[in-house]
């Protein structure tokens, strides 16, 4: 089973292709320039070059499953939101389900059910996060939404809560959450799943599973 890699070059993406290159998990990072590459070349991860405001349908071809991990970004307006996390997440269900893809393992934010409750420059981001999580859901495709909280760059744990009951606090590393991804990679089995991911102090496979 390969991997298509969605967003392989943002901070959680290039994370996740590192681990997963080590542990022998088969993955394609999409990336969008031959610029991106010289990272991916220098670790023998396989690229495609691809653009998720353009045409992509090319990447998916040799895969069997799909990881949405891109992401508009901080410093861009509420028009690459929509066309990025919004319409791009739209967009790769579609083909992934197409394809006949095993799962779309997306990367959401917690509490993206609930946009008017975050601070009012995110609720764009989370009003996409919202609509492309429930297109998902009703997309046909076998899917696993992740959820992570508040993103630091904290070095990896490995140790990981999935309520803020437990975490008592709302953060987590994208460290941590590319560990959480991998493990999820790894679990064909698990489909159809949602999964609130913080730091914590439980392996991964107690929550993932």
């Amino acid at each position: 089973m390969k991997t298509l890699v969605i967003g392989a070059n943002g901070q959680i993406g290039k994370q996740f292709c590192e681990l997963a290159q080590k542990a022998g998990t088969p993955i394609k990072a999409m990336i969008r320039s031959e610029e991106q590459a010289a990272w991916f070349n220098e670790r023998n991860i396989d690229t495609v070059i691809a653009d998720l405001e353009g045409e992509f349908e090319h990447a998916f071809e040799g895969c069997d499953q799909v990881v949405f991990t891109a992401g508009s970004g901080p410093h861009t307006g509420p028009d690459k939101t929509l066309m990025i996390d919004l319409f791009g997440a739209i967009r790769a269900a579609d083909i992934a389900k197409q394809k006949g893809f095993s799962r779309y393992i997306m990367i959401s934010a917690m509490r993206a059910e609930q946009p008017l409750d975050a601070p009012e420059k995110m609720r764009p981001y989370m009003a996409a996060k919202f609509a492309a999580d429930a297109h998902l859901r009703n997309s046909g495709v076998p899917y696993v939404i992740l959820k992570p909280g508040r993103l630091t760059d904290e070095a990896a744990s490995q140790q990981f809560a999935s309520s803020l009951d437990e975490a008592g606090d709302n953060q987590i590393s994208r460290a941590n959450v590319a560990h959480a991804l991998l493990h999820t990679v790894q679990k064909p089995e698990v489909v159809n799943q949602e999964y609130l991911l913080l730091d914590g102090k439980r392996s991964i496979g107690e929550i993932i599973q």
